[in-house]
């Protein structure tokens, strides 16, 4: 038996296969940690939707729906930016430019989960979340993802089904759109604009050997791509009042929000000060603790009312 087990493993070393280098391949294709930010983000809507009732269940089948569609949008936006990739050091080492897969393979796997994501949310949930998941699919795949070589209103496109989301998660738990769907889109979808530019300005020297074009000046890291993320970074805090305004949050997580929202516009006003990398570099990591912060906050301040 020994024996049998050693020549399978050694045939399979032949053949170049392994199996955790196709999980990881798997997992580099379809960002499984941006797909994580995407799962939580829904399952917190789809919890403040259900006032703290919704059941394991629920939160298991809306996290495995989003991430079944979030992981075929990625996919897609590999196989659609297969030979930029190569030409940037942050993704140079995909799975597709390095023919470690194929795009028949890619195309598949996004199909899979792309079919399989939005069914699960149509047969559990109801039509309406599955229709605003292939929405997100499709626009950020198709309408995004090649628009970035084209402008910079790729990022405004971007932000929508990059929002979308929480509200997914909302309507999932509702089956109708309600204000406070929208509110907690509009929080993510001003959140991307200094979330994404940061990344643009650390990366612009990738970005710009793939002829993207993703800082909101034309030319680059300057004082007025800076003013313009100082100036959306700004809009965050009133936006943050939202669920206040319409009663679904209280004062407790009004705090959290504000608290958050001026440490990160401070972080702004670095980066417009200074026009550094470093400072771009300090707003990207920002942004990451912003959003489930303040989504926490509001979970928690919701279930108190």
């Amino acid at each position: 038996m020994s024996e049998r087990v050693g020549v399978i493993s050694e045939s399979v070393e032949a053949t170049g296969f392994s199996l955790s280098g196709k999980l990881k391949d798997y997992a580099l294709l379809t960002k499984v940690r941006l797909a994580a930010l995407v799962v939580f983000s829904s399952a917190i809507a789809l919890a403040m939707a259900s006032d703290g009732h919704a059941s394991w269940l629920d939160i298991a089948m809306i996290c495995l729906g989003g991430f079944l569609t979030t992981g075929a949008s990625n996919a897609l936006n590999q196989v659609i930016e297969k030979d930029f990739d190569l030409l940037m050091n942050r993704t140079m080492n995909r799975p597709l430019p390095q023919e470690r897969m194929s795009v028949i393979e890619a195309l598949l796997v996004a199909g899979v989960m792309g079919v399989g994501g939005i069914g699960l949310l149509w047969i559990y949930f109801n039509q309406l979340a599955a229709l605003f998941a292939a929405l997100a699919l499709l626009s950020y795949a198709f309408i995004y993802t090649p628009m970035k070589r084209y402008s910079p209103v790729a990022v405004v496109v971007g932000a929508v089904p990059g929002a979308l989301p929480p509200l997914i998660g909302w309507v999932a738990a509702t089956g109708h759109l309600e204000m406070g769907a929208l509110a907690m889109f509009a929080i993510q979808f001003v959140w991307q604009f200094p979330h994404f530019w940061a990344i643009a300005w650390v990366s612009h020297d990738d970005y710009t050997r793939a002829g993207y074009k993703l800082l909101p000046s034309a030319e680059g890291r300057n004082k007025s791509s800076a003013l313009q993320t100082l100036i959306v970074t700004a809009l965050i805090l009133p936006v943050g009042f939202w669920p206040l305004y319409l009663g679904i949050a209280g004062w407790m997580s009004a705090s959290v929000v504000t608290a958050a929202g001026l440490f990160f516009f401070l972080q702004s006003v670095e980066l417009y000060r200074t026009c550094s990398t470093q400072a771009a570099r300090r707003l990207m990591f920002g942004s990451f603790f912003y959003l489930p912060v303040v989504q926490l906050a509001l979970y928690f301040d919701h279930l108190t009312l």
